[in-house]
C-alpha cells in the first residue's frame, strides 16, 4: 500500500496547507480518505484529482468534506473535455444533510456504508468502528493483499480501537492534544493516548495527523514514544509511506 497526505491539520489548515485528507492505493486504485479543506489545491501537485477511483468519508464536520463540492467541480469541468466517470464517494447516511452532499448529477454517486458489514472498494476490505466524537464518525481498518492500514478518524480514546487495530502496519491517528490533555477530552486524542494505542495493538508503524496548530509538534511524538517505541511519523502536507 501507499499513503500520500495532502492535508493533516484538525479544524482549520495553516497557511498553503490543509486538513484532512489522504490519498490510499493499491494495485493502481486510488481511494481518497475524508477530502478536507484544500485537498484539491494540494493533490493536484501529485495526482491528477480526475484519476481518483473512489472516496471515503469518515463524518461530516468541514475539516473532513470541506473540498468535497471543490472536487465534484473539477471533475465536473474537467469531464467537459475528457471521458471522467461518475466517482462514487461511500458515506454513512446517518447525517442525511451531509450524505446527500456526496452526489451530483453525472459527477458523483454517493454510496452508503452499512458501519455493520464489511464494505468492498476495489481491493480493500473495508471494516468500521464508530468513535467518541459529537457527531457520528467512523473509524475504518482497510486491507488488502496481507496489508492493514487503520485510520481512527476523530475521536476520543476508546478501548475498542485496540482490537481494531491489531496489528496493523500502519496506524494513523487522530493526534489533537498534548498529554496534558489526556483523558479529559469527549473529542480527540492526546498524543500518550495514541501511544498506547499503538503499543496495545502491536502496530508497525504509527502516524500522527489530525494535528494541532499550538506548541512544538515533535513534542508530540516525543510524548507518543512514551508509550511506544515503534516507529513513529508526524504527518505533513506531501508526506509518502509505502508499506
Amino acid at each position: 500500500m501507499k499513503l500520500t497526505v495532502f492535508g493533516h491539520w484538525g479544524g482549520y489548515p495553516k497557511v498553503d496547507e490543509g486538513t484532512s485528507s489522504y490519498l490510499l492505493e493499491e494495485d493502481g486504485f486510488k481511494l481518497l480518505i475524508d477530502v478536507g479543506a484544500s485537498a484539491v489545491s494540494i493533490m493536484q501537485n501529485y495526482v491528477d484529482p480526475n484519476e481518483m477511483d473512489a472516496v471515503i468519508i469518515s463524518h461530516y464536520h468541514p475539516d473532513h468534506v470541506a473540498d468535497v463540492g471543490i472536487l465534484q467541480h473539477y471533475r465536473l469541468i474537467g469531464g467537459m473535455n475528457a471521458d471522467v466517470p461518475v466517482l462514487p464517494m461511500y458515506g454513512h447516511d446517518e447525517d442525511a444533510r451531509g450524505f446527500s452532499y456526496l452526489s451530483m448529477p453525472n459527477v458523483s454517486e454517493g454510496i452508503a456504508y452499512d458501519p455493520n458489514k464489511p464494505l468492498h472498494v476495489g481491493p480493500f476490505t473495508i471494516t468500521f468502528l464508530k468513535t467518541v466524537h459529537p457527531v457520528v464518525c467512523y473509524a475504518m481498518r482497510m486491507e488488502a493483499n496481507g496489508k492493514v492500514f487503520v485510520f481512527t478518524a476523530d475521536s476520543a480514546y476508546q478501548e475498542s480501537f485496540v482490537p481494531f487495530a491489531r496489528g496493523a502496519d500502519l496506524l494513523m491517528a487522530d493526534t489533537n492534544f498534548y498529554k496534558d490533555l489526556a483523558g479529559k477530552s469527549q473529542i480527540h486524542m492526546a498524543s500518550t493516548e495514541v501511544g498506547k494505542l499503538a503499543r496495545d495493538a502491536g502496530v508497525k508503524t504509527l502516524l500522527l495527523s489530525h494535528l494541532p496548530q499550538f506548541g512544538e509538534l515533535a513534542t508530540l511524538k516525543a510524548e507518543a514514544a512514551s508509550a511506544f517505541d515503534g516507529q513513529i511519523v508526524l504527518a505533513e502536507k506531501g508526506l509518502i509511506i509505502e508499506f
